[in-house]
């Protein structure tokens, strides 16, 4: 097989998983152990949720692997997060053009509400790109409840907290099954919806999950329905008169 610096010059997106480092995949152990740059966001206090969760198998690598952290800021401005990527993309494309290889880490799964999917589409023409998938938050969320998803007949839904009220409450309606994503900031309004779709009742709260401040609220009535929540929050809420075989 070769290994001429042409065949090493693949750009990955490797999920990590939702915040449990034993929730990393062997496959995505082993590309972030032979990547020659790991890339992932930082926010701007230097800080990297997705470093931090895959830091015992980076560490492995510190002595000759290039660290390229991308800085997010908090501006939600969509040319601004488009300015970010088009720099972070460049970059990676030089590397690659180097024959590097790339991994870009991503929480929970590459694919899934992954900032990953914005350089994928300005880097996939031009060069080889995998993506290696990673744990969801809702998976892990399920399990630490012990409550499936979804069973029999039952639809399931993923809506993000930044959709209109509208839109979440048809959600609410339609689905046996919801998880309501990116929580943390519209919380005390996704709680008033929860009440008005009669799901307050069924639904449970989520913050960190399989992470050392993970938290976990099984009774909405115990939040504090005027306080925000950080971004690494969800709601899972499920049908109370589920049938099982």
């Amino acid at each position: 097989m070769s290994d001429s610096k042409s065949d090493r010059a693949v750009f990955y997106g490797v999920g990590v998983g939702p915040g449990d480092p034993e929730l990393i995949t062997l496959k995505a152990a082993r590309i972030i152990q032979s990547a020659d740059v790991i890339c992932y966001l930082v926010n701007e206090k230097g800080d990297s949720q997705s470093l931090y969760i895959a830091q015992n198998i980076v560490s492995e690598r510190s002595k000759d692997v290039i660290h390229f952290p991308i800085l997010m800021p908090m501006d939600r401005d969509p040319k601004v997060g488009s300015a970010v990527y088009n720099k972070a993309a460049n970059s990676i494309s030089g590397f690659l053009s180097e024959g590097h290889s790339v991994v870009f880490l991503c929480e929970g799964d590459p694919l899934f509400f992954g900032s990953f999917t914005y350089l994928l589409e300005r880097l996939e023409s031009d060069y080889t790109c995998e993506v290696i998938p990673g744990i969801t938050s809702p998976q892990s969320a399920s399990a630490v409840l012990k409550n499936p998803l979804t069973i029999l007949k039952e639809s399931y839904a993923v809506i993000s907290g930044r959709h209109p009220d509208e839109k979440i409450r048809e959600t609410l309606v339609l689905h046996d099954t919801v998880v309501i994503m990116k929580a943390g900031m519209a919380r005390p309004r996704l709680l008033s919806i929860l009440k008005e779709t009669k799901r307050f009742e069924h639904g449970q709260y989520l913050e960190y999950i399989g992470r050392d401040n993970q938290l976990i609220v099984s009774d909405l009535s115990m939040l504090n329905a005027e306080k925000s929540g950080p971004y690494f929050s969800l709601f899972l809420i499920t049908n109370p008169n589920r049938a099982r075989a």
